[in-house]
């Protein structure tokens, strides 16, 4: 039996534990936060669904669908309901051609995808994590709250360092960001992994606000607005209308919105809660204008959490995998091979498959 360690809990790492452990390898998944998902973290709030991460998946992604196949809850996938969407001038709204949205954001998916829109689940993006937790507890050694100090290769062979506790195993997966995977790689395999910590990230910042429906007068038909370069204020990238692009994301007579927000570091530093609820009103405000102030609001922060794929960072990628090949540690994940849930569970499946 080969003995499998997986570093990092996030939707890649839980993916390769399930595949691994299927093909009957003993499996230990050690998570650094208390509970497993990463960037996939949904509230329920009194009959609102607020996404606190990713609000869906590619609506041409395999890999969601197939391990959503797994577990048994294909059926709870749901469509997006609208692919309008509009574009924020800095005075009024103009519908924009289909995918011109996702374009204008720069979103790292296939051409292919562009203009398809989501697809999630019928309570949120939770529902994976969570019937991937429960599946994973009965066939995993599922450790959270569990930094994995150190990774040494000690006569060839992977050794964890947890605590005070070493784990010596056959293969490892580290399913982590760059930043981490450089700092746990570096001692071991030198400058190519040292280099994978100056990888480039971006931070966001998500506020979702609940309003009364009828305070906006603008139909909300659509999915939500982009926001021009030349009229963004305060970091205020975008805004999804998330009562209209998905179904029963609130109580009825309600209307949820999502603002995005492109954080400077110091914004992240000093500004509470309330702080970027006040900053969401006034964008959501300049754009539909509504008679009153919302009703509820909920902050989600994300530091250097996205990462970004450009030729630097797919050759220092490259670089790694040439230093540990051969050396039964493997890296997977959004980070290292595509962004987006897509993007993670291909790269999960991929290389837990493909891992001699």
């Amino acid at each position: 039996m080969t003995r499998v360690a997986v570093v990092g809990g996030g939707i890649a790492g839980a993916s390769i534990a399930l595949f691994r452990a299927r093909r009957g390898d003993d499996v230990t998944l050690f998570e650094a936060s208390p509970v497993l998902g990463g960037q996939l973290s949904t509230l329920l709030d009194g009959g609102f669904v607020v996404e606190q991460g990713a609000e869906g998946f590619v609506a041409a992604s395999e890999s969601v669908g197939a391990l959503a196949g797994e577990l048994g809850i294909e059926a709870r996938i749901v469509g997006q309901l609208t692919t309008k969407s509009y574009a924020f001038d800095g005075t009024k709204l103009h519908a924009l051609a289909r995918g011109e949205a996702a374009q204008f954001l720069g979103f790292q998916v296939p051409q292919r995808a562009l203009g398809q829109g989501i697809r999630a689940f019928a309570t949120g993006m939770s529902e994976l994590v969570e019937s991937l937790s429960q599946k994973l507890r009965t066939i995993v050694d599922v450790r959270v709250s569990s930094p994995v100090k150190e990774l040494t290769l000690r006569g060839g062979a992977p050794v964890v360092a947890v605590g005070d506790a070493e784990l010596a195993v056959d293969r490892v997966f580290v399913a982590t960001s760059a930043q981490r995977a450089s700092e746990l790689l570096a001692p071991s395999f030198g400058a190519p992994a040292a280099e994978l910590g100056s990888a480039r990230t971006v931070s966001s910042v998500t506020v979702s606000l609940a309003y009364e429906r009828g305070s906006i007068e603008h139909a909300l038909d659509g999915t939500g607005f982009v926001v021009a370069e030349g009229a963004q204020r305060e970091g205020f990238r975008a805004c999804t209308f998330t009562t209209s692009k998905l179904p029963a994301r609130a109580p009825d007579g309600y209307a949820l919105l999502r603002a995005f927000f492109r954080p400077s570091g110091d914004d992240l530093a000093t500004l509470d809660d309330a702080a970027w609820a006040r900053r969401a009103e006034r964008g959501i405000a300049a754009a539909l204008a509504p008679r009153t102030a919302p009703e509820r609001a909920w902050v989600a922060r994300w530091p250097a959490a996205l990462p970004v794929f450009d030729a630097e960072h797919r050759a220092r990628v490259a670089a790694l995998e040439a230093a540990i090949a051969g050396s039964g540690v493997f890296v997977a994940g959004a980070a290292f091979h595509g962004s987006g849930i897509d993007g993670a569970l291909a790269s999960a499946r991929r290389v837990a498959e493909h891992s001699v």
